[in-house]
């Protein structure tokens, strides 16, 4: 299912939270229905953790993550890193990166199974991504865009571009992800795909401004009209715990 939220009245959600299949990052401080409208649909199956990075909310913008880690900035302080360490499920791994590029989700967009990431990432950045979120890492850039995070959304299912993106180059990504990838714009149009929704396999938050079209191509291109979500939850949920254990 795709939901329309708000942050303070910014439409902007995926600037303020981080959304994978084993847990799910909500920036500190927002009102009482930001915070409802990811517990209603998540918390049954994940836990829902409110977090700063660096004293700052925008932590869907700092951070990057998927079902097996997290990675987090050096920015974050160490009271920060205690309570991420402490909130998240046992088994995910929590690792500091230290990047001259700091804002690692504009920078990096991932499922479970592989990474796209700035074409001037450091070489031992990469190296983290690999091995903390294990996972295949690509430089690439999207409508010649090198923040492919801000560009991208990504699932296990399926992808979100720039709406200016050749079709030759969706081809290609395509071809990496070996996912379906579409061109398509959120809140009414804005380009900056990444900023304004986040996903899972089983759900997708988008700004409230995002027409009942771009709402549903979201859902189309994210596999959540597939099969009842609450089954798709409980059985991700089942294969990350065996791949945990």
């Amino acid at each position: 299912m795709a939901l329309r939220t708000r942050f303070e009245g910014c439409d902007d959600i995926g600037v303020f939270a981080k959304v994978t299949n084993a847990y799910c990052l909500v920036g500190a401080g927002a009102s009482g229905n930001f915070y409802n409208a990811f517990e209603q649909e998540l918390a049954a199956h994940i836990p829902v953790i409110y977090a700063t990075i660096g004293d700052c909310t925008i932590i869907g913008r700092l951070c990057v993550g998927n079902s097996k880690g997290l990675l987090v900035p050096t920015t974050t302080t160490e009271q920060e890193f205690t309570h991420l360490r402490n909130s998240l499920p046992s088994g995910i791994k929590l690792v500091k990166v230290e990047e001259r590029l700091c804002a690692l989700g504009n920078c990096i967009v991932c499922n479970d199974k592989i990474a796209l990431i700035h074409p001037e990432l450091d070489k031992e950045t990469e190296m983290l991504i690999q091995e903390t979120l294990e996972v295949e890492t690509y430089r690439t850039t999207i409508a010649g865009k090198q923040l492919v995070g801000t560009y991208c959304v990504l699932n296990n299912n399926g992808a979100l571009v720039h709406p200016r993106t050749p079709s030759t180059d969706m081809d290609e990504l395509a071809a990496i992800l070996k996912l379906q990838v579409a061109a398509g714009t959120v809140n009414r149009g804005c380009d900056v795909v990444g900023a304004g929704c986040c996903v899972n396999d089983w759900s997708a938050f988008c700004g409230a401004a995002t027409s009942a079209t771009e709402l549903a191509v979201v859902e189309n291109m994210f596999g959540l009209r597939k099969q009842d979500q609450s089954k798709t939850a409980s059985s991700l949920l089942a294969d990350i715990s065996s791949s945990i254990a």
